[in-house]
């Protein structure tokens, strides 16, 4: 198929960038957008290549977010073809990164094109914040790139992720905000000794288990309008040395909250301390501050996305807070609209990750389209 995104998305899915690697991704769009007006930074932060470019200086300020790099590919073998050789087969593009999120970083630069020509007097200014450090770690991708940003008071009006939001076909899901992700690593303490002593030894499982039963059971909200409620999850619990004959001196549990904006996560240490020591436990406990819970209600942003896709697809959209956490959590706390859209997730992370070149073709008329809503008075043509 010879479309301009989908000769751009191939080149892209060519570049083995594995995180944190960006493999050259951010100069091939850097040459794209050089001709339009735009300014590019490169912001390299310890391992992490990241790109900010900007055309314009005005506000409004729209933003187009996402990432170059791709997990590994996985078990080689079970690939159909090799996973950097991108190759389309019944109208679909294979290769690591197609869906997450190299088709949306084409369309992106490819709707951009589109518009700039299109709509040289547009309003407001137009700019890309690319990341090579969104599948790691991200400690030195998008929230650096935020705090340098901030730190020249450089502020995002509205923001489009191109992550793969999409259930069944291109536009049929907007992910309008997140949950916040809150972890823990409680270590549980007791002393070990002999089980035919009970009165030599403490055992932390014995006492573990009704506090860890009653955080799983706790009610923490009952979520609202935008989204359900707070969930706990035990994800690992470890004690013991192995022998049937040891009481273990320590039990380790580690834990998730994906919680709503009916909480914060100073809420969620305290009600867990509170229910730990009530069980007269000897406790530590680190806590890992993952994301904040945000939503972008309708508006200027939100309005011009849905109508968008309902202009290019027919049909509706719906909104939805579901899944992980994503970079929109480090844009949004700056005042920032911030919405995500993408491509279908049906094979994301999978080994033989596609995309289907229709949707991608249509993801760029729908950024376009959505640019014409945001940056343009009149709307649409």
């Amino acid at each position: 198929m010879n479309h301009p995104v989908i000769e751009l998305a191939k080149a892209l899915i060519a570049r083995e960038s594995v995180t944190p690697e960006d493999a050259g991704c951010q100069q091939l769009m850097a040459e794209r957008l050089a001709p339009l007006g735009f300014d590019v930074e490169s912001l390299v932060f310890e391992d992490t290549t990241n790109m900010w470019a900007r055309k314009g200086q005005q506000q409004p300020l729209f933003c187009f977010a996402g990432h170059t790099d791709v997990v590994p590919p996985g078990d080689l073998t079970q690939w159909h073809t090799a996973p950097f050789t991108p190759v389309i087969h019944n109208n679909m593009l294979y290769g690591r990164g197609a869906a997450d999120m190299k088709g949306s970083l084409a369309a992106m630069i490819i709707a951009t094109e589109r518009f700039v020509t299109d709509h040289p007097d547009h309003q407001g200014s137009i700019s890309f914040l690319i990341t090579s450090d969104e599948e790691g770690p991200f400690i030195n991708g998008t929230t650096r790139v935020i705090d340098t940003l901030e730190a020249r008071n450089e502020k995002i009006d509205h923001c489009i992720v191109g992550e793969p939001s999409s259930s069944h076909q291109v536009g049929d899901v907007v992910k309008n905000g997140r949950r916040g992700s809150i972890s823990g690593e409680l270590v549980i303490k007791g002393k070990q000794g002999h089980v035919a002593y009970p009165d030599h030894v403490i055992n932390p499982i014995h006492l573990a288990a009704p506090a860890l039963a009653e955080l799983s059971q706790t009610e923490w909200d009952q979520g609202n309008d935008y989204f359900p409620a707070t969930s706990f999850q035990l994800t690992n619990i470890h004690s013991g040395t192995g022998a049937t004959n040891v009481v273990p001196g320590q039990l380790t549990a580690l834990f998730n909250l994906r919680y709503s904006t009916e909480l914060d996560d100073q809420t969620i240490v305290n009600r867990v301390n509170e229910i730990l020591t009530r069980h007269q436990l000897d406790y530590d406990i680190k806590w890992t501050y993952n994301g904040k819970p945000f939503i972008t209600e309708p508006g200027v942003l939100l309005d011009g996305v849905v109508n968008a896709i309902e202009q290019v697809t027919g049909q509706a959209t719906e909104l939805s807070t579901s899944g992980g956490t994503s970079d929109g959590r480090f844009i949004a706390p700056t005042g920032a609209e911030v919405i995500e859209l993408g491509p279908c997730n049906a094979t994301i992370h999978q080994v033989n990750e596609c995309v289907s070149c229709d949707d991608l073709i249509k993801l760029v008329d729908i950024y376009y389209h959505s640019m014409v809503n945001i940056l343009c008075t009149k709307g649409a043509d």
